[in-house]
């Protein structure tokens, strides 16, 4: 009996075996099927659904910003000499009007036209307006002062003109 018991048990014991023998080789076999179709997957990554190559795409794509950086760069160079060409420009203007004669009159027909960089270097241009004629004269301006006498009208406009922004 006992001889018996122990062939039914080994022959329990194989057809154990032969299951896991049978589950290992279907495991294998799934992984091996999904492991292809990833390996399909990468190399039309890799190679791209047109034939193109992702590793040279890369690569130019690099050029490109490589480029796009070095562009970059000249045009801040550009956009700061041109920052520093418009601060030589007489963009600043102001005009104050008023009666050159108080008494005479009440019409504000005598001016003083102050044209100014932002350094505050320019022209002060008055015309100074009378019954008969107008008398004009221009002054030269380097940082807000002229080397000629300014009137308090033409220092009203060089100061009008400077507090612009």
């Amino acid at each position: 009996m006992t001889d018996m018991m122990d062939v039914s048990l080994e022959m329990w014991l194989m057809i154990g075996a032969l299951g896991i023998a049978i589950i290992s080789l279907l495991l294998v076999i799934i992984v091996w099927a999904k492991m292809s179709g990833m390996r399909k997957k990468y190399k039309a990554l890799l190679n791209g659904t047109s034939g193109e190559n992702i590793e040279e795409l890369l690569i130019g794509i690099q050029q490109q910003l490589s480029t796009q950086i070095e562009q970059g760069s000249l045009l801040k160079n550009d956009v700061t000499q041109i920052q520093q060409a418009m601060k030589l420009m007489k963009s600043k203007v102001n005009i104050h009007r008023y009666s050159a004669f108080g008494d005479i009159g009440s019409s504000d027909l005598s001016f003083s036209i102050s044209i100014l960089d932002d350094m505050a270097n320019g022209v002060v241009l008055t015309g100074i307006h009378s019954r008969e004629q107008t008398y004009i004269y221009a002054k030269p301006i380097q940082n807000g002062v002229s080397t000629y006498t300014l009137s308090p009208e033409e220092k009203e406009a060089i100061n009008r003109t400077m507090q612009q922004g």
